[in-house]
């Protein structure tokens, strides 16, 4: 069988917001080569081979995605440019270079090939990440979303996600109401709905990310819980929340700081990933200057998330 094996040269902070594109396009699984985990590697001597040189850094990734070679691989490239163009347009947001190109790989066995790298992954105490085709008996506490990681954006395995599921488990508490800004997959919301959350609203810009989050929703059976929907940021949001959910990038999470007021309850969260280590600064720029403080931060692998509250709050 052929697949188109596509890519794309973006900035860091840009790479989530790529693989999701190509998940909700259909590509049999995403990859992103980036200098500075190479690096890391080369650095920290947890590579067999000494005689490998180290790459040029810079602030680019290269993102690939594996698209079936098919009648519908015109159309999906086009949707794939379309989708990137519409992402160059907002403003405020470097996503790099954004060059684009592709090839056509012969690999009879790719599409399952690719499943070998993902297993079941418990990613904090509770929560539990399970692949479609392998098999898995819950221990006692365990939470498990069946997830399929056709991109490691929205599953668990890529820090940002990791660091807001471990996060989630001790902000939500039974009866905790969240809004999920830029639900992407849906796994957030759908954790934090099997973590007892009684109501959870979900939403994205983009429709097709809706639809797939929807799709998630139902195959983990909380779609009694979990509400889907189109909203740019908070603006199509109702009511405040206990828990604010935004695992996007800095600029979006600075730009959601003018919106936060009127949909965080008094004594309420924000949970911001998606931030890249050099932008955390602007961020707690933005945080201080709402009137808000940070109450904890994570780090992980080049990525911060923070636990943002009111900042005269106890």
């Amino acid at each position: 069988m052929k697949w188109a094996e596509v890519s794309i040269v973006v900035a860091r902070e840009a790479q989530d917001i790529v693989a999701q594109i190509f998940d909700q396009l259909g590509a049999q699984g995403v990859s992103i080569e980036d200098p500075q985990e190479v690096n890391a590697f080369i650095d920290a001597g947890e590579w067999d081979f000494e005689d490998i040189p180290r790459v040029p850094d810079g602030e680019n990734v290269t993102v690939k995605a594996w698209l079936p070679h098919d009648e519908q691989l015109d159309y999906r490239l086009e949707r794939f440019g379309i989708r990137i163009r519409k992402m160059q347009e907002v403003d405020g947001i470097d996503n790099g270079p954004c060059t684009i190109s592709w090839k056509t790989v012969q690999d009879e066995d790719w599409a399952d090939q690719w499943k070998q790298y993902f297993h079941v992954d418990k990613v904090g105490e509770h929560i539990v990440i399970q692949p479609s085709w392998e098999t898995y008996t819950p221990k006692d506490g365990d939470i498990v979303i069946d997830l399929d990681p056709g991109a490691a954006f929205g599953t668990g395995t890529h820090p940002t996600t990791a660091m807001c599921l471990r996060a989630l488990e001790t902000l939500v508490r039974p009866g905790t109401s969240v809004f999920d800004v830029g639900t992407g997959s849906g796994v957030l919301a759908i954790a934090a709905a099997k973590l007892g959350a009684a109501s959870v609203v979900a939403k994205d810009y983009d429709q097709t990310a809706v639809r797939v989050a929807q799709e998630n929703v139902e195959k983990n059976n909380v779609a009694d819980t979990v509400t889907t929907g189109v909203s740019d940021l908070l603006k199509d949001f109702e009511g405040k929340a206990d828990l604010v959910i935004a695992n996007i990038i800095a600029d979006i999470v600075i730009r959601l700081m003018d919106e936060l007021d009127a949909h965080l309850a008094a004594g309420g969260r924000l949970l911001a990933s998606g931030i890249i280590d050099e932008r955390a600064a602007d961020v707690e720029v933005a945080v201080k200057a709402h009137g808000f403080v940070i109450e904890k931060a994570m780090h992980d692998k080049g990525w911060t998330a923070l636990i943002i509250r009111r900042e005269t709050e106890a």
